[in-house]
């Protein structure tokens, strides 16, 4: 049964409110002239794409799941869609979010470089939300590095999508899938080592345990015990899944997935010295003893559907997740190159979370006569969390420049937060689509969320609340000028709470592009324009030290991308261009800059091309370039900024039987350096070269 059928529902999808160009003219003029209609062709591809086996055989998905909430054919979605499937992160050797997206139009990662605390990315200049199965995770910054290899596919929705998926920012969400058990055998194992001395292996296999294929097993995991490019770092992880799927009959599945993640690592680097050019490999200014980052947590995941028949379906999705996390280091927070001393300071954290969250929505398709089609959709969504949160602070013993002497691990750390929060969410949600012979295809979608939040500050002894009650809506539109050639235009919101005592913050965008799969290829092509901008956002006020509502940021752009299998080659290529500015900022006088850490261009291309029956087997060589213009490190932007650069990434894979693969996957090839964050005190450099060598075995 493919995934589409686990989640039987297409919401709403954004539609077009107003145009901001003509997106049109990006379309080869040639394409009127084509008149074949390879529908049997469209409509099997398309089924292919939804099972996780297809995700693991193309990198060309045509499309989309979301867990149900922005679902079916990406060329029918009026919003702009990436998918990076399972077959191109493993083609790239991606092990980590940042690279899963480093190809992807809108996105630009790496901005604190080889930190690798937590998954730094933004989209269309703005943080990310990150989601599972369609269930919300929360912000990237802060949050836990995620396991890509737990994932069939990475679905990026860029642009407002808060009635699509609650809270948000207004420039795009990143969608977990979820790898599942499948009604077939299937497995693979490999072991891997890189040039830091990193050792990994890890499997992913299943199978039904019936004869009738009703009942399915997956388990995936791996083992790493890893280092990382800087002194005293690591990077060990242990990571199990477990999911058992159960198809009592052709109009329902039940899928349950239980995982535990366990990392063991540390900070990368707590910075050099600003305006230097230190060797990141050999020069370390934290301190060894007290320099930790550890993650363990268990989720519980419930994923089920069920047709009525007549067209009417349910699907729900329940996730339920307990994690602890810790994390301590000594960082620069004063010193310049010319300095004999390096000043440092004591920074850790330790938290726990508990959280529920589940969906629940009823879809009915009919039709209005004629050759006029509808879906219409309405659920309901509760979520709850518990968090505690514990940080310190205080100044660490200074070292030498040249030769740093380490201290070790100090007595005790000043504690200056403790706070508890708690937070419930509840939320009513409804999309309608509207198709009229296939051509014109319009959607609707609004969202009413309820949020209450209490936060008990345990060393003022003060309680705070905060009652939240937001509406937010989509409307789209998509015309398809041939059956693989379409154009769309989309209005979103997004809203997402900002603190105690503030406005939240809301989003909103105008977007309009077009979308062509060339006849008889498997590509997609995506072109589209776009006006967004964010208000009320808010800041500290350093006077009261209390938060307050005082600005809008403003970004207007071009996203280009593309993705194709032509034969022995493979394509995957994007370019993205933001015209962002700070429109109100109160009384820091930063109206008119360009926000940090938003660069102006951002392009990639990823090629590969495989010679068929090599001696034992295929070869394919893959070669890869980022381009970033650069970007300020801070809103100010007085504080420094990186200046424009291109990294190289290549990959080489043998295969050694029919099921055997020997490969290598390089990143920064020509191990390009630059200051990835910084200011007046601290460097933070970007990431340097790292080769993985990689034995795998299918079946």
């Amino acid at each position: 049964m493919s995934s589409s059928k686990l989640i039987p529902l297409q919401l709403g999808r954004g539609s077009l409110k107003t145009a901001l160009l003509c997106c049109t003219a990006l379309v080869p003029g040639t394409l009127y002239a084509q008149e074949a209609y390879q529908l049997d062709d469209v409509i099997l591809e398309a089924e292919a794409q939804t099972s996780g086996a297809a995700d693991a055989e193309t990198v060309v998905a045509s499309e989309i799941s979301s867990g149900g909430k922005l679902s079916g054919e990406i060329i029918d979605i009026p919003a702009s869609v990436s998918v990076i499937t399972s077959r191109e992160i493993e083609a790239r050797g991606a092990d980590s979010v940042e690279q899963v997206l480093n190809y992807t139009a809108g996105a630009s990662t790496d901005s604190y470089g080889a930190d690798d605390r937590f998954d730094y990315f933004i989209l269309r200049g703005f943080e990310a939300y990150t989601y599972r199965d369609g269930l919300t995770l929360g912000a990237n910054f802060g949050s836990v590095r995620e396991e890509p290899f737990a994932y069939e596919r990475v679905e990026v929705i860029r642009g407002a999508s808060s009635s699509t998926f609650g809270l948000s920012d207004p420039g795009g969400s990143v969608n977990y899938v979820s790898k599942r058990p499948r009604d077939e055998r299937f497995g693979s194992v490999y072991t891997s080592v890189d040039s830091y001395g990193s050792l990994e292996t890890g499997v992913d296999f299943g199978d039904n345990l019936d004869e009738e294929g009703t009942l399915s097993y997956r388990f995936t995991g791996l083992l790493r015990n890893g280092e990382l490019e800087y002194p005293y770092s690591e990077n060990d992880e242990i990571f199990a899944m477990g999911g058992l799927t159960w198809r009592p009959s052709d109009a329902s599945e039940l899928t349950v997935i239980v995982d535990h993640l366990d990392r063991d690592s540390v900070p990368g680097s707590g910075g050099f010295p600003a305006g230097g050019d230190f060797d990141r490999s050999d020069v370390f200014y934290g301190e060894p003893d007290y320099n930790y980052r550890g993650t363990e947590r268990t989720t519980v995941s419930v994923l089920g559907a069920h047709d009525f028949g007549n067209g009417l379906s349910f699907g729900g999705t329940l996730r339920y997740s307990d994690s602890a996390d810790d994390f301590g280091y000594a960082y620069v927070s004063d010193g310049t190159p010319n300095d004999s001393t390096v000043d440092r300071a004591f920074f850790a954290s330790d938290g726990t979370s508990e959280s529920m969250i589940s969906d629940l929505h009823l879809t009915y398709e009919g039709f209005l006569g004629g050759a006029a089609s509808t879906t219409t959709t309405a659920g309901v969504e509760f979520s709850w969390s518990d968090e505690s949160d514990q940080r310190f602070y205080g100044p660490a013993p200074s070292v030498d420049r040249d030769n740093p002497t380490y201290t070790g691990r100090p007595t005790s750390v000043p504690m200056f937060a403790d706070l508890d929060t708690e937070t419930e969410g509840k939320a009513i949600y409804a999309q309608q689509e509207l198709n009229w012979n296939e051509r014109f295809i319009a959607s609707f979608g609004l969202r009413h969320d309820w949020i209450d939040v209490t936060e008990t500050n345990n060393l003022a002894g003060t309680v705070q609340t905060n009652d939240i009650s937001e509406t937010t809506g989509r409307l789209g539109l998509t015309y398809k000028i041939k059956p693989n050639l379409s154009v769309f235009g989309n209005y979103a919101q997004s809203v997402v709470p900002a603190g105690f005592g503030v406005e939240p913050e809301e989003g909103e965008q105008f977007e309009l592009g077009t979308k062509w799969q060339p006849m008889g290829t498997n590509a997609l092509l995506t072109a589209s324009v776009y006006d967004l901008s964010k208000s009320n956002i808010t800041r500290t006020n350093p006077a009261t030290n209390l938060p307050e509502t005082i600005g809008e940021i403003g970004v207007r752009g071009i996203d280009l991308e593309a993705k194709a299998e032509m034969g022995a080659y493979t394509l995957t290529a994007a370019y993205s261009y933001l015209d962002a500015e700070i429109k109100e900022n109160g009384t820091s006088g930063n109206v008119g800059n360009r926000p940090g850490l938003v660069p102006e261009n951002v392009a990639s291309i990823w090629a590969s091309r495989t010679w068929e029956n090599l001696g034992r087997g295929d070869l394919t060589v893959g070669l890869g370039a980022r381009f970033n213009s650069g970007y300020y490190y801070s809103d100010s932007n007085a504080t420094g900024e990186t200046g424009s650069f291109v990294v190289v990434d290549a990959a080489v894979s043998y295969d050694l039987s029919e099921q055997t693969t020997l490969s290598a996957n390089v990143t920064n090839l020509f191990d390009e350096k630059h200051t990835s964050f910084g200011g007046s005190y601290a460097d933070f450099y970007s990431p340097g070269r790292e080769v993985t060598v990689k034995l795998a075995h299918s079946w």
